[in-house]
């Protein structure tokens, strides 16, 4: 199993950006509180992208 198979994250974040839940686990090893921080940061610019994407896609059906 790759090192990045072993680890996972399940991030939800409002419109807000405010956090609703964060699962994660360490299969195999662990990880840092500073790789941790690493991955909500790019969860959150991906949600970011994500919720802009839609505001466009809605925007274009009124």
């Amino acid at each position: 199993m790759s090192r990045a198979a072993a680890n996972w994250f399940n991030i939800v974040m409002n419109e807000n950006l405010g956090i609703i839940e964060v699962q994660a686990t360490a299969e195999e090893g662990s990880f840092t509180r500073t790789q941790m921080n690493g991955i909500l940061d790019f969860a959150e610019t991906g949600i970011h992208q994500l919720l802009a994407a839609q505001r466009q896609a809605l925007s274009y059906n009124t």
